[in-house]
């Protein structure tokens, strides 16, 4: 697959991982566009990449994300890297983390994708190859005690990829799930609610990129963690 002139939204492309892959898949020769919070490191992505804030909180904030994209150009691929943590038992975690974690990692990631639907049906009319990417994690392959309400949110965005795989494979797009071990990004540091377990050194992230961005050309569509 040949990513030359393809416009790519990147969600989180302004942290470790996404950063990473959408460097990548400009490295392939396609255009990014970088989706993440509004502060400094957007402002840097202006640099090199389209650029676009959002609050994926916010209900409907994906398909507001997706129609101001589509308005500015045409959409050949999404890659889905955005993403909060939370720790601790079920007992202790807050309503309003549970709440985060299920708009951010969860609806916002359904949200994007069947807004992008229509663009990228465009996109194959055109002869490409469009594509959807998600990162659920090697935390939708296995239940952990402490990170029940977070493996919850990424093990809905795994069982919705592999739903909407039949739905579209007969349209020609692909969407398919990653699902990386832990990787040295710090978002375990960033918890929105609890600390983090003492979790052994991670996946080199730049390698982890690397995979997605292979798969993604490789016309591939699943990823377990044992593939990284």
């Amino acid at each position: 697959m040949d990513l030359s002139g393809y416009r790519i939204l990147v969600t989180g492309g302004t942290g470790v991982l996404g950063g990473l892959i959408a460097n990548k898949l400009r490295d392939a020769g396609a255009r990014t566009v970088i989706v993440g919070r509004p502060g400094d490191a957007l402002s840097r992505a202006m640099e090199h990449s389209e650029a676009f804030g959002v609050d994926f909180t916010a209900p409907g904030g994906g398909k507001a994300l997706v129609d101001a994209v589509v308005a500015a150009g045409s959409l050949d691929g999404v890659v889905l890297a955005h993403g909060v943590v939370a720790f601790g038992n079920i007992a202790d975690t807050p309503s309003t983390a549970v709440a985060e974690l299920m708009a951010t990692n969860q609806s916002s990631v359904i949200d994007v994708v069947t807004a992008a639907i229509p663009a990228l049906r465009e996109s194959k009319a055109a002869d490409r190859e469009p594509f959807v990417t998600t990162i659920s994690g090697v935390i939708s392959e296995a239940a952990m005690a402490g990170t029940a309400s977070y493996g919850a949110s990424k093990s809905a965005v795994r069982h919705f990829v592999a739903a909407a795989q039949r739905e579209l494979r007969r349209e020609g797009i692909r969407i398919f799930d990653t699902r990386p071990p832990h990787t040295e990004t710090g978002l375990a540091t960033r918890a929105i609610s609890g600390t983090a377990p003492a979790f052994p050194e991670g996946a080199d992230p730049d390698k982890v990129a690397q995979r997605i961005v292979d798969a993604i050309i490789g016309g591939e569509t699943d990823i377990p963690s044992t593939e990284f």
